[in-house]
């Protein structure tokens, strides 16, 4: 297809596709939305940005219009942050304007009362972090027997988060007979067993690498003293127009960073693990409609971060895998348009920062620094540190009990 309106969709939501400038699908999109409207179990893979979301929401939509609609909960959304489920509502809510079908968000951080109320009141759909959804199926407040359309958002995230045994115990409460929609941003071992064990001959989509950054991004890396990064960043906001999401790997260092910046003068605010639900929605909405031009994350919330317009994104502190790499960058250069990441490291971790160029084989421009951040000099090529190797990136010793206690936080 090389147009929405090639598709056989209903009046509505060919309506509610060219509303909301919906008329050129994405590669994702062109591969996925065929396959997925004939009832074929879809494994798709594609770089962040590329419009996953849509790839499943408009065929569960032409599917739950097909006369009679029925009721009760026929679709469940999984995945793994409450910012990203709040996110795929809002783009439901678009697609479905005019319809008579519901999506309930559940989601832990929120009222659950509220959550319930929509379920009874008729929602068709469910969107929902695995935590929540497992506590409403475990207190029987919540049946998934009717479930026809299961789809698994962000799969690696959710299993690199701890929610394997939950997400296997909600793929059961539904019935064999399902479609599943499997997308996930890589194929390691955890998630293809789950691929063999609950998917009936998927039809693969596999668009560009997963493993390294869209070619829309320019990747920069400056040498910087630690005490000047801010300097640095200063200088950046000064030179370049847009929204800058900053990346910090502390929940204490963003929030640092983010007061600091407002103290200047600048419009931030943070986002991370131990700020309330209503402080992430109301950070995340102002940096979506402009009122704030500087989000501060850590990677935890960065899977919940899906802003098209983002310029610029900034590594104040480097990542602790290369993947955690990937998945920041990716948040600029989204559907079609060009961004900037740059990368602040100091003499000591030169060793880092060419070890992420090894596993994702890639090269980060080295620049020079802005004439307002003195101090800032050009990270040489072929420098070596002589000082103790770092300690290797992403150890499974140190990430996976991090996330398994990040998974009761954000479920």
């Amino acid at each position: 297809m090389n147009q929405f309106s090639d598709l056989s969709l209903s009046a509505v939501l060919k309506r509610n596709l060219a509303a909301h400038g919906f008329e050129k699908p994405t590669p994702v999109q062109t591969a996925a939305i065929p396959p997925a409207l004939d009832r074929r179990d879809v494994v798709a893979t594609s770089q962040t940005g590329s419009g996953k979301t849509l790839a499943f929401v408009l065929p569960m939509l032409s599917q739950l219009l097909e006369p009679p609609v029925a009721e009760g909960v026929q679709a469940v959304i999984l995945t793994p942050t409450r910012e990203l489920a709040i996110q795929i509502h809002e783009v439901f809510v678009k697609l479905a304007a005019g319809t008579p079908i519901r999506a309930a968000v559940v989601v832990g951080g929120l009222n659950e009362n509220s959550q319930l109320l929509n379920i009874r009141r008729g929602a068709q759909v469910l969107i929902a972090t695995p935590g929540r959804l497992n506590d409403f199926l475990g207190r029987r407040l919540v049946k998934l027997n009717k479930v026809h359309l299961l789809v698994l958002d962000e799969a690696d995230r959710m299993l690199d988060m701890g929610f394997l045994p939950t997400i296997t115990r909600i793929i059961e409460a539904t019935p064999a007979a399902r479609q599943t929609l499997f997308f996930s941003a890589t194929i390691e071992k955890s998630v293809a067993h789950l691929i063999g064990q609950h998917l009936r001959e998927p039809v693969r989509v596999a668009i560009g690498s997963a493993e390294k950054p869209a070619a829309d991004v320019d990747l920069h890396v400056y040498e910087v003293e630690k005490t000047r990064k801010h300097e640095l960043l200063r200088a950046l906001l000064h030179r370049e127009a847009g929204s800058f999401l900053v990346f910090a790997r502390t929940k204490h260092g963003a929030d640092r960073l983010a007061k600091r910046l407002a103290l200047e003068g600048v419009k931030a605010a943070a986002i991370h693990g131990d700020r309330t639900q209503n402080q992430r929605n109301r950070a995340l909405r102002g940096f979506q409609e402009g009122s704030y031009r500087v989000l501060v994350a850590t990677d935890v919330a960065a899977r919940g971060i899906h802003v098209d317009d983002i310029a610029h994104v900034v590594n104040f502190d480097l990542p602790q895998a290369p993947e955690d790499f990937i998945h920041r960058v990716g948040r600029t250069g989204r559907a079609g348009r060009r961004g900037v990441a740059s990368t602040f490291a100091t003499r000591e971790e030169q060793g880092e920062v060419r070890r992420i160029e090894r596993a994702l084989t890639l090269t980060l421009a080295r620049q020079t620094s802005p004439e307002a951040a003195p101090g800032v000099v050009l990270l040489p090529v072929a420098a070596k540190a002589h000082r103790p190797a770092p300690k290797p990136f992403g150890a499974k010793r140190s990430f996976a009990p991090k996330g398994r206690r990040f998974a009761a936080r954000w479920a």
